[in-house]
């Protein structure tokens, strides 16, 4: 008996879960209205303006050349990250209020950044076709980025204007979001005037 032939494991080992690969789900539902052409055509932009100056065999002054080739490439990765991120479930992982955020204030820099680049080879060039539609294709990207940096906030301050009206009723119900444990909760709150 002190073998343990009579004693006999009577709880079975635990199953272990199926591996399953992370679900890269693809959805255009985030990008509603202006939104999702205005991304395309800030990718387009961009990266014809990449492809042009890729093509450029000869500069005067090179400086400018380099400084446009660093923003146009960096303003391609970025507004094409930018996409992805609305378009994959990722923007559910990283949160909607900071995917926001971050294009909020990314759109600007970047699209300053391509403008400034642009004018710097403009003036450096040595005046080739290619040179010459490569800068023209900075400026149209500069200006789809000051573009949607315009709409959005267009849309922001009607949207504080909104909020902030006089006539509101007292009392009314609003959604608000709560932080708790790094998780949001949602909860309905009356509005204190």
């Amino acid at each position: 008996m002190e073998s343990g032939a009579v004693y006999n494991q009577t709880t079975e080992p635990e199953a272990k879960a199926p591996r399953r690969w992370p679900r890269f789900g693809f959805t255009l539902r985030r990008l509603w209205g202006w939104r999702l052409p205005i991304k395309v055509i800030q990718t387009i932009f961009s990266l014809v303006a990449v492809v042009c100056e890729e093509i450029v065999d000869d500069c005067r002054s090179c400086g400018g050349l380099y400084l446009f080739e660093f923003i146009s490439c960096s303003a391609f990765l970025l507004s094409l990250l930018i996409l992805c991120v609305y378009c994959t479930d990722l923007y559910k992982s990283l949160g909607e209020d900071k995917v926001q955020k971050l294009n909020f204030l990314a759109v600007p820099v970047i699209g300053a950044s391509f403008l400034l680049a642009s004018i710097v080879f403009s003036a450096t060039c040595s005046g080739s076709a290619v040179e010459s539609v490569a800068y023209v294709f900075g400026f149209f990207a500069a200006l789809a980025f000051a573009a949607e940096f315009g709409i959005e906030l267009f849309l922001r301050r009607k949207q504080k204007h909104l909020d902030e009206r006089p006539g509101k009723p007292a009392g009314i119900p609003y959604l608000t979001k709560l932080q708790t444990d790094g998780a949001f909760r949602t909860r309905l709150t009356l509005k204190e005037t």
